[in-house]
């Protein structure tokens, strides 16, 4: 049996289904791809490592550019971060993650340094 690992079961897009934000009322065009539908065509895109304007139109994801702005939308309405933390979250709450492995990273990107300058994003010394 082939899997497919970029359909979304019943139990992952109940998770992921409350955090999208909703379509915008008078939208021109035709009604929008189903969410789920994109989010298969953006996890299968990923999947495949294809170039978005390879996606099968056949699979009925919609079209890559369609997948694509989804996915900008979503990321910039922070889906996935919310969807990270409920997923570690659940993880933590049935015991599956080993937190005695975990790294954190305190470093941001171009975050101002305590003494007040911006720290550059590509991690070279503020010095050069």
């Amino acid at each position: 049996m082939t899997t497919r690992p970029w359909i979304v079961d019943d139990d992952l897009w109940a998770l992921i289904e409350p955090l999208l934000p909703p379509w915008p009322d008078g939208s021109p065009g035709p009604g929008p791809v189903p969410d789920r539908l994109c989010l298969q065509g953006i996890l299968y895109v990923r999947h495949q490592d294809v170039a978005w304007q390879l996606l099968p139109p056949e699979l009925g994801f919609g079209s890559g550019q369609t997948c694509w702005r989804r996915l900008d939308r979503w990321q910039k309405a922070g889906v996935f971060e919310q969807l990270h933390r409920i997923l570690l979250a659940e993880l933590h709450a049935v015991g599956e993650l080993d937190w005695t492995r975990a790294c954190v990273n305190g470093s941001v990107p171009g975050r101002p340094a305590e003494d007040g300058q911006q720290t550059p994003p590509n991690g070279e010394s503020r010095g050069r």
